[in-house]
């Protein structure tokens, strides 16, 4: 501590002295002082400034949707079918600790490092889905065809399976070749359906969908969905239902050949990883007890299956409540998770995080 300059007075200096021992003192109070810190044994430096927040859902009507949630939410009045829950919405709300009331764009803008953000905005909407009926044939342009748009961004997306009737199934691209000029003459006739690609799903399962993949989620399946932030869709097919379709937009954007379909997880330190891509990582921790986290750098969101989960970190403990996400900035300090149940884990890579 810089007390003053070379003619210092006596009293000045043992003023000095005395406030920098009451200083050091309190960093052992604390727990500030170097490895005897806290829960991870943290330093000041590496201790939080903004901490993990708790986002409150935005549920919005579909016509494919259900009348009966999962038991993770508060029920719709009724006639009114939910067909998504939106987990990161920029109007989705923080309803914990000092932050509570500001929504997840304001905190974007005021950390934007620490939420991944910058001038476009929060990068990741995560959703949970109820269909209760076919959702739409449809597709989304990738980031450059998007971009030409006045777009931020396309939609690259991947479903994570929550639980599944038996039979149910998604389509991600043609069971076989097809040219986009058969693909608009199978619109016209009504026979898109017989030309997809079908692909059985069960819980636990992933399913990546690249941007420009022609796909469609089925019935009787709740999905954990990741994307892209961008609401960009176009529907090519809607079974006779009364909504507008983007035949000549969505075929301007569409892939006859996909890399999407079922991923296969791989077995990491404590952990599955599900899929890696260009803008998401997604894992799946099956917890017993604890975990710690790692991904210190990198915004990670925590989604739980389970009542009682709890996030720790040198600041204290924050419930991870089923069916919503805690999100854990970027800044660097190491969080445990801790409870029984299975936690799903979408972090921002790091590449992407300039």
């Amino acid at each position: 501590m810089l007390c003053g300059l070379l003619l210092v007075s006596e009293v000045s200096r043992w003023r000095c002295v005395a406030e920098g021992v009451v200083a050091y003192l309190g960093t052992l109070r604390d727990g500030r002082g170097g490895a005897r810190g806290g829960l991870l044994g943290m330093s000041s430096v590496e201790k939080s400034k903004v901490g993990p927040v708790s986002l409150r859902p935005i549920f919005q009507e579909r016509v494919w949707g259900v009348e009966r949630l999962p038991e993770w939410y508060p029920q719709p009045a009724v006639g009114k079918p939910i067909g998504e829950a939106w987990l990161t919405a920029e109007t989705c709300v923080v309803d914990s600790r000092e932050f509570e009331g500001s929504s997840l764009a304001e905190m974007a803008k005021r950390f934007p490092e620490e939420f991944g953000g910058g001038a476009d905005g929060f990068p990741l909407l995560i959703k949970t889905l109820f269909p209760r009926e076919k959702l739409s044939v449809q597709v989304h342009p990738n980031d450059a065809e998007a971009r030409v748009l006045g777009e931020a961004r396309g939609k690259t997306e991947c479903w994570y399976v929550l639980s599944a009737e038996e039979g149910a199934s998604v389509a991600v691209g043609f069971r076989e070749e097809i040219s986009l000029d058969e693909v608009r003459v199978a619109i016209e006739d009504g026979a898109l359906e017989d030309k997809l690609r079908y692909v059985p799903v069960r819980a636990g399962d992933l399913v990546y969908v690249d941007a420009g993949t022609v796909h469609a989620i089925g019935p009787g399946m709740v999905v954990l969905e990741t994307q892209e932030y961008s609401d960009i869709t176009y529907r090519l097919y809607d079974y006779g239902r009364d909504r507008p379709l983007h035949v000549d937009t969505g075929l301007a954007v569409s892939r006859v050949k996909t890399e999407a379909g079922l991923i296969a997880p791989v077995e990491m330190d404590g952990f599955a990883r599900l899929v890696a891509s260009d803008y998401f990582v997604v894992d799946r921790f099956s917890l017993s007890g604890t975990s710690a986290l790692g991904m210190s750098g990198q915004m990670q969101m925590l989604f739980g299956t389970e009542d009682g989960l709890s996030v720790a970190s040198d600041g204290g403990v924050v419930k991870l409540e089923a069916g919503r996400i805690v999100l854990l900035p970027a800044e660097g300090v190491e969080y445990e998770v801790r409870g029984e149940g299975e936690v799903i884990r979408i972090a921002q890579p790091e590449r992407r995080l300039a």
